[in-house]
């Protein structure tokens, strides 16, 4: 059972063949500011990206007719509940007009589509960041015009939620567990048999601050910040997202430089290394606290999970509340695989995306 992976990024297409429940093959296509920049918009990279993984697979000689599916990364669509979903024409629709957002990852189920279409067999997405399990109660702001958003790393998190579980003998949708993705962005969500029913809006503006957003801030403060005349729009949008976060109070998104400043005495460095593990640990609290106090598990996961210092004073604050187990770093291409392998074996239904 070969399934190909297609996980389309702003500058990069990663790409693998998965086999016998490993990665076979896997590759990053790099593609080059000129090479982007005749295209207006994501969608109309298609072609361009498309001809590129054709022609590694032909390098790689790789046979579609070998094939069983393809997966792709879910792009933004209407908001679903997790899963393995058939790309199908609806879908395709959506993330062809960009009807929900533009993002490189619409260009993975497309792919993917295009691709099984030539041998018939099944293309599908997993668990896209648009995943929306939440529960009534978690939806609440605090003002009826503003509600609460479910967008987070919802691949990666369930299948290190899936990992923890294959490691304790347990199955996802009998537990309790707290996962915190922790990269670029930082998602913290409380999974609960099998469904993520409270998380934060890791894209823009909630949570913990990162190493480019600036995660929750003072609301009236903002409020005044933004009718002030000192800003424009554009400039309070990279201020949530881009520029914010440790960017904005170091000069620099590497949480490598922070941790090697931190641990050779640079005060600043570690005042603000230490600012972001509690932010994150006052999350996992409110998360327990959605439990009610019945967690089995708090899981790190994603490329900061790497960082020993941080990683320690997280566990010393929210020990406590349940064991801490480490899963550094991310891998999607096999979270994506193993998604279209579970419906493959029959160990899950393929779920039909309705728009």
């Amino acid at each position: 059972m070969k399934i190909l992976i297609v996980n389309p990024g702003s500058t990069s297409t990663k790409m693998g063949l998965y086999e016998d429940g490993k990665l076979t093959f896997d590759k990053t296509l790099r593609h080059t500011v000129e090479e982007l920049a005749p295209f207006a918009k994501v969608g109309d990279q298609y072609d361009f990206r498309m001809n590129v993984i054709l022609s590694e697979l032909s390098a790689q000689g790789i046979m579609m007719d070998d094939l069983a599916a393809v997966v792709g990364m879910g792009g933004l669509l209407a908001p679903l509940a997790g899963g393995t979903y058939i790309v199908n024409d609806v879908m395709r629709k959506d993330l062809s007009t960009g009807k929900y957002g533009e993002h490189a990852s619409n260009l993975g189920g497309l792919i993917a589509r295009a691709i099984a279409d030539k041998t018939d067999i099944p293309s599908y997405i997993v668990d896209p960041v648009v995943v929306d399990e939440m529960i009534e109660i978690s939806r609440i702001s605090g003002h009826p015009a503003i509600e609460r958003k479910s967008i987070f790393h919802a691949l990666n998190q369930k299948a290190i939620a899936r990992k923890y579980c294959v490691e304790q003998g347990k199955k996802y949708d009998e537990v309790s567990v707290i996962v915190v993705h922790m990269g670029g962005g930082i998602s913290c969500s409380l999974h609960v048999n099998g469904r993520a029913i409270d998380t934060n809006n890791a894209l823009d503006g909630d949570g913990p601050f990162t190493p480019e957003r600036s995660g929750s801030l003072p609301v009236g403060d903002l409020a005044v910040l933004c009718f002030s005349g000192k800003v424009t729009h554009d400039e309070v949008k990279k201020m949530i997202t881009g520029k914010g976060g440790v960017s904005a109070y170091m000069g620099t998104n590497s949480m490598m430089d922070l941790e090697r400043d931190a641990l050779a005495g640079d005060e600043k460095s570690k005042l603000i290394m230490d600012a972001m593990a509690l932010q994150i640990s006052k999350d996992i609290a409110q998360m327990a606290a959605s439990a009610a106090g019945k967690v089995e598990a708090v899981l790190l996961t994603g490329g900061i999970a790497h960082g020993k210092p941080i990683t320690d004073e997280i566990t010393r604050r929210i020990g406590f509340i349940a064991p801490v187990h480490i899963y550094a770093g991310e891998d999607e291409l096999t979270a994506l695989a193993e998604g279209a392998e579970r419906v493959l074996k029959g160990e899950e239904e393929a779920k039909i995306y309705k728009g």
